[in-house]
């Protein structure tokens, strides 16, 4: 079928936003991954754009060589893991529950979730509650803090309510199925695609989360990955600082070097810690796509 003039302009002016978006979105992780093998004094210089300039694997050496990053990496993975499958079995069922048009103080109850997104405690009286459980500087700070999100909830609920039909329920009800037996035999199962959704929600967060660390955690191994790297960059930023005021050129030049290395290592490590992201996106993207649009398609 020959296409008119008018539609030919329009794919071409689609398909050139798509490329130039295209662009925009995977430029940032090119760029981290050809910094990341180029010449620190390159980087420095800013004359990595396209190409490595001094292909050099010393930053994933120096990697490789920092006991603190891999700590760090490790705890990460914990957190990640433990953190999402808490913020799921939370999640899920309240979600479920919530889609219930029968049960009782159902608006009440959701829209004291929905005043959680504008409303919150503030830092002092939430540090007071931490410490008041005992968990500051343990791993479960990291882990046991805010359950719920109330987006991610609402968007859960929206798909048990949209998605799974109720002569479903009443069908099993009949059969002599319970509640419990109705959500783990029937909503669960088929829930599968909300739950890639949320997991891979949750997972991002909780991968990529340093400022609870960073206020309730002082012991260094127990520090996330991206609290190591930035310890490492302000080390060196001290260490360049420092030489500064002494005005040695020699502890100058060293710490310059450290702190160009340090650079390089900071891209290094950001390849290293999406990695696993980027590996495990391509298996749940497909559950991503339906989940998200059977969840957001009727109010």
């Amino acid at each position: 079928m020959k296409q008119s003039r008018t539609d030919v302009v329009f794919s071409v002016c689609n398909l050139t936003i798509i490329i130039v978006l295209t662009v925009l979105v995977t430029y940032p992780l090119y760029y981290t991954i050809i910094a990341s093998f180029s010449e620190s004094s390159a980087i420095a210089l800013g004359k990595v754009t396209i190409w490595p300039v001094g292909f050099s694997l010393m930053a994933y050496k120096n990697v490789m060589n920092n006991s603190n990053i891999w700590i760090g990496y490790r705890n990460t993975i914990f957190y990640t893991i433990f953190a999402t499958l808490y913020n799921l079995a939370l999640t899920i069922p309240c979600a479920y529950v919530l889609s219930k048009k029968y049960m009782p103080l159902r608006k009440t109850l959701t829209w004291f979730f929905f005043i959680t997104m504008y409303f919150g405690g503030g830092l002092i009286p939430t540090y007071m509650f931490i410490r008041s459980l005992g968990l500051i500087n343990t791993p479960w700070v990291m882990i046991v803090g805010a359950g719920v999100s109330c987006y991610n909830m609402i968007v859960t609920r929206q798909f048990f309510t949209n998605t799974i039909p109720e002569e479903m329920y009443e069908a099993a009800a009949i059969d002599g199925a319970g509640h419990f037996q109705m959500f783990f035999r029937i909503a669960l199962p088929l829930a599968t695609p909300i739950i890639a959704v949320m997991a891979l929600y949750y997972g991002v967060g909780h991968w990529n989360a340093y400022f609870n660390a960073m206020i309730y955690i002082t012991d260094r191994n127990l520090y996330p990955l991206q609290l190591v790297l930035r310890s490492i960059l302000i080390m060196n930023e001290q260490a360049l600082q420092a030489a500064i005021e002494l005005g040695d050129d020699e502890l100058i030049n060293a710490a310059m070097a450290r702190s160009q290395m340090a650079q390089v290592m900071k891209y290094s490590l950001i390849f290293i810690a999406s990695a696993p992201l980027l590996a495990a996106y391509p298996f749940i993207q497909r559950y991503f796509v339906k989940g998200v649009m059977i969840g957001s398609i009727k109010g």
